[in-house]
């Protein structure tokens, strides 16, 4: 793990900004609270004044309506403070671009939604400086995304497989997929530096997942040191085996009170080949939301709780980023035993 200084920091979200296009007639809109991490507000306020854009920091006052504790674990609704104040919400719609450096972002929050319906585009970051570093994104990675996309609006079903006993089935039919390719390029454009990812949203799955030792479950930010075997029928959870890391997550779902958190959430495979699997064991939780885990190529993402298109509101959002599965979409293997298929093949049209 290499240590980025602050005077570093500056030239690398010029680059990120560049890959965004981020321009000089622009307004940016940099997003913080207390807690965020102010070599980040000075590199990206250095970045925008760089590239000649108008830029302005706002800092609201911390504190999230999660029931989680905000330390980057993307199940929150972002500050309670900007849910509330409708006059920070209308300057985020006044920007071309907000860079949204509050520890919880608003990933699950309507506002965000609102955000974008004005033709803001928004970029959250919080990982650690040489995970964004490492994982800095391409013009390529549109494409791979879209191809991902595009497979599953024209097909069917999704199926995983593994060594460990998985055997899954969802149906893709109105899925809503969707993507995420690390920076924001189009107006009304949410992401997250760094990612590269392909998702949908199915109304159904059935079948059995088992989780491996290895794989990584989030957002607790844990390795899985035993098996774990779930059976979902109708997308939803209906037994939990296993040993301790299957108590563990039997107890978060009972704790949680939240009647979708034993419903799947969204799904899909990672694309970010840059990723370091191990990297969510050699940083403090509080550094970073594991992306690289949830983007990891090859890797079998899957989650729990909210699901916007049947209008399940739920913070109890668990992500859990597999390795080692097979994954098909109707007769292509976009996966094989966690390794990306066709890795090289890239065709298609950029993900807006």
């Amino acid at each position: 793990m290499s240590a980025i200084a602050s005077a570093d920091l500056t030239p690398l979200f010029t680059r990120e900004f560049e890959l965004c296009r981020v321009t000089a007639d622009e307004h940016v809109i940099v997003l913080a609270e207390p807690t965020s991490r102010q070599d980040y507000v000075a590199a990206a306020f250095g970045a925008a004044r760089g590239i000649g854009a108008h830029v302005a920091v706002i800092t609201a006052p911390a504190g999230s309506a999660s029931i989680e504790p905000s330390t980057h674990t993307g199940s929150g609704a972002g500050l309670a403070s900007v849910l509330d104040d409708v006059v920070i919400q209308q300057a985020l719609k006044g920007a071309d671009v907000v860079i949204d450096l509050t520890r919880e972002g608003f990933i699950h929050a309507p506002v965000q939604s609102d955000i974008l319906a004005a033709g803001t585009r928004i970029l959250f970051v919080c990982d650690a400086p040489d995970v964004l570093e490492r994982n800095l994104g391409s013009p390529d990675d549109s494409i791979r995304v879209r191809e991902g996309i595009d497979l599953i609006k024209a097909s069917s079903t999704l199926r995983v497989t593994s060594a460990a006993g998985t055997d899954f089935t969802a149906v893709l039919t109105d899925s809503h997929p969707g993507g995420q390719k690390g920076f924001v390029d189009r107006p009304g454009s949410w992401d997250h530096w760094p990612s590269t990812m392909v998702m949908c949203w199915p109304t159904t799955s059935d079948g059995r997942i088992v989780i491996a030792p290895g794989d990584i479950l989030l957002p607790f930010k844990e390795y899985a040191r035993a098996e774990v075997v779930l059976d979902i029928a109708d997308g939803r959870i209906t037994s939990v085996g296993g040993g301790a890391d299957a108590a563990f997550l039997e107890r978060y779902f009972e704790d949680s009170g939240d009647e979708w958190a034993r419903y799947l959430s969204h799904m899909g495979w990672g694309l970010m080949r840059s990723a370091n699997w191990f990297s969510t064991a050699m940083y403090a939780k509080n550094e970073l939301m594991g992306m690289e885990a949830r983007a990891f190529a090859g890797n079998f993402l899957w989650s729990t709780g909210p699901h916007p298109f049947l209008q399940r509101e739920s913070y109890a959002h668990l992500d859990i980023a597999m390795r080692g599965c097979t994954v098909r979409v109707d007769d292509t293997t976009v996966s094989d035993a966690g390794r990306l298929a066709d890795a090289d093949r890239l065709v298609g049209a950029e993900v807006s």
